[in-house]
C-alpha cells in the first residue's frame, strides 16, 4: 500500500479517482492535500454521553474573530471539502501546525472507507485554550492505494453527510 504525491493526487482528480470540492491548488503538499474547518461545531449537552441512543448536541457558529474552543470538551466540526474516491483508501490527519497548538483532529477516525463520500466531521480536542477560525486549514487527507477487489465500497450510516455527523452508534444497538 503507497501513498499518492500531491501531483498524483491532482492527477487522479482528472481521471475522476478523486473528488475534491472545492479544490484550491494552493492546498495541495507533497503528499496530501490540506482540508479546512468549517464554520459550525457541535458539542454534546448532556454529562453523559449514552452509546445507545442518540444524544442531543448544541450547535456552535464560530465568528469572524474565532471561537475558543477550551480543554475537556470534545467539539465535532466539519470540512468545508466534499471528498469522494472509489478505489482509494483516504486517510485524515492533523496538520502539524494545528498539532503544535495543542490541537487534535481526530480522536481514532482517521481511517475513511473505499467508497467515501462526503463532508468529515473532526472530533476536536484541545490542550490548552485555543482559538480558532472558519476556514482554516487545520487537517490534511491523504490517499493510499489498495491491494485487491475494490467492489465492496461504503455505504455506512455516515456516507452522504453534508452536516456534522454526531454519533450514530445507537444504531449498531437498534440493528442486533
Amino acid at each position: 500500500m503507497g501513498v499518492l504525491t500531491g501531483l498524483e493526487i491532482k492527477e487522479r482528480m482528472k481521471k475522476g479517482d478523486i473528488v475534491i470540492k472545492p479544490f484550491n491548488e494552493n492546498q495541495l503538499g507533497p503528499n496530501s492535500y490540506n482540508l479546512r474547518l468549517g464554520n459550525t461545531l457541535l458539542v454534546y449537552t448532556d454529562d453523559i454521553i449514552d452509546m445507545k441512543k442518540s444524544n442531543p448536541t448544541k450547535e456552535i457558529i464560530i465568528p469572524k474573530e474565532g471561537y475558543v474552543l477550551q480543554p475537556g470538551e470534545l467539539y465535532l466540526g466539519k470540512t468545508i471539502e466534499w471528498t469522494e474516491t472509489d478505489n482509494l483508501v483516504p486517510i485524515l490527519e492533523g496538520r502539524s501546525s494545528t498539532a503544535r497548538l495543542g490541537m487534535q483532529i481526530h480522536l481514532t477516525g482517521g481511517w475513511g472507507d473505499i467508497g467515501n463520500k462526503l463532508n468529515w466531521t473532526l472530533e476536536i480536542k484541545v490542550t490548552k485554550p485555543l482559538r480558532v477560525y472558519a476556514g482554516s486549514e487545520v487537517c490534511q487527507i491523504a490517499y493510499h492505494t489498495i491491494e485487491g477487489d475494490p467492489s465492496m465500497k461504503y455505504n455506512g450510516k455516515y456516507q452522504g453527510n453534508t452536516e456534522i455527523g454526531a454519533s450514530k452508534m445507537f444504531k449498531d444497538f437498534n440493528d442486533k
